[in-house]
């Protein structure tokens, strides 16, 4: 484990029974109270894309925000929100996707990536995977490229890599 990975994962406080009974939440303000621990585990989540050219990078909602964007400029790439339906003002592209109990959805603006764009995806947790793989299904639907996922957190048991379909990811801490 990188310096990087030690230092966030000793700053990550375990919540349990949040949000509800039986979850472990990994509360990562902690780590972004930090700003050294917190440059460092940005810088080291960017550096697994750094050869690849990434000319975006596309936050998801809402944590990813936060990560996404050093991400971004570390990279010297176009910083992407990714929202939950009705949050952007402007023309949007949708994707749905299942939940364990119904579905949910996640909107960009429709010209917020073109046709070649080289994309990284950025969010805080890999748990499952769906909403990472509904997020590269419309920016692929828009005729850019995922170049890969980088998560600050991977819940291995949780099986998310797999549904990401082969694209290439990259997790600082793997529980």
């Amino acid at each position: 484990m990188t310096s990087a990975a030690t230092a966030a994962r000793a700053l990550i406080r375990d919540v349990p029974d949040f949000p509800k009974r039986g979850i472990l939440f990994r509360d990562i303000t902690p780590l972004l109270a930090d700003s050294a621990a917190f440059r460092a585990a940005t810088e080291a989540m960017a550096d697994a894309f750094r050869a690849h050219h990434i000319s975006h990078v596309v936050g998801i909602e809402s944590r990813g925000f936060l990560l996404g964007t050093p991400i971004s400029l570390a990279l010297d790439a176009s910083f992407v929100p990714m929202r939950k339906p009705g949050k952007l003002p402007a023309a949007v592209v949708k994707e749905s996707y299942a939940l364990e109990y119904g579905t949910d959805a996640l909107e960009m603006h429709a010209d917020a990536v073109k046709v070649g764009a080289r994309v990284l995806v950025v969010d805080d947790v890999l748990a499952t995977g769906g909403t990472a793989a509904a997020a590269c299904r419309l920016i692929e639907r828009c005729g850019a490229t995922v170049i890969g996922c980088s998560f600050l957190i991977e819940l291995s048991a949780l099986g998310g890599r797999a549904a990401l379909g082969g694209r290439p990811s990259a997790a600082l801490i793997t529980y």
